[in-house]
């Protein structure tokens, strides 16, 4: 029991890693000025080396999971890149991060993961704190990139609930296939806007830093926490967007953003801490015993 906590609470620190370094995205593909498929392409293609180098031979085995998982993956980021670039990003991952609610639904019906009360009420308090935190800067404006947004949400859903059904095996040779395929979709467009010596600096940034390393750290941590747990810890990037816009742009957030994302802090840890105390507790009884 002790060794399972001790593994759920390192899972959650890498969980707390990779949303750092996703929160990156917004600002970084902004900043590169070319079509968003080849944004996408080549920030996975540089991603599938970063991981093949880490993980070294690739275990595949074609199952429903590891196959649903690539092309999850390959929606999620395809969608998400090119809904950044046709609407705010604070509208891209505001939209994207319903996912938490699709996932309660869907971990219930593939993984019999049962949804606790205390779930629902930190999906319902993420989503409201999310809403004031962009609730200056979210608007109608760019419906075709909300749109985009929206279906980045539900493959991130889908995604997060394919790779938690690989708990016992490898999950990231998902990722990995989803890299693939989306960099063999994306590349060919690079040639239609050939990005400057800045924007191909920002596009190693995004495939090594952004997109690389946090899912490999993600691919470890999803097979010590539940689905639901995968994919709200990391509300921690949104709230993370606007600090580095504010530090490379000096936007400064506004007072209903400090409160918003004082309230999903809040909730998140809530909800990671108490779990964790119920099985400490556990634990300390089991040893008195």
């Amino acid at each position: 029991m002790k060794t399972v906590v001790n593994e759920r609470t390192k899972s959650i620190v890498f969980l707390v890693i990779t949303a750092t370094m996703w929160s990156l995205g917004g600002l970084l593909i902004k900043s590169v000025d070319t079509n968003p498929m080849a944004i996408a392409g080549v920030r996975s293609g540089i991603s599938a080396v970063i991981i093949l180098a880490a993980t070294g031979k690739p275990k595949l085995n074609w199952s429903f999971a590891q196959i649903g998982a690539a092309l999850s993956y390959t929606g999620l980021v395809l969608l998400f890149v090119a809904a950044t670039k046709n609407t705010t990003a604070a509208n891209a991952i505001l939209i994207q991060y319903t996912a938490p609610v699709y996932v309660a639904l869907l971990s219930a019906w593939f993984l019999k993961e049962k949804v606790k009360l205390l779930d629902w009420l930190t999906i319902g308090i993420v989503m409201g704190g999310m809403i004031l935190f962009f609730v200056d800067e979210l608007s109608m404006a760019g419906v075709f990139g909300n749109l985009l947004a929206a279906g980045s949400g539900i493959c991130f859903a889908f995604f997060t609930v394919f790779m938690r059904m690989q708990k016992e095996g490898s999950p990231i040779e998902s990722v990995l296939l989803g890299n693939i395929i989306t960099a063999l979709i994306g590349i060919p467009f690079i040639f239609t806007d050939i990005p400057g010596t800045a924007g191909w600096i920002n596009l190693v940034v995004l495939g090594v830093i952004q997109l690389g390393l946090p899912y490999i750290l993600y691919s470890m941590a999803i097979k010590h926490v539940t689905a639901l747990e995968a994919s709200l810890i990391p509300v921690i990037e949104p709230m993370l967007n606007p600090v580095w816009v504010w530090l490379f742009i000096g936007e400064v957030p506004g007072l209903w953003a400090l409160v918003g994302g004082v309230i999903v802090m809040a909730a998140v840890t809530i909800r990671c801490v108490v779990p964790l105390r119920n099985k400490t507790a556990v634990i300390k009884s089991d040893i008195k015993a």
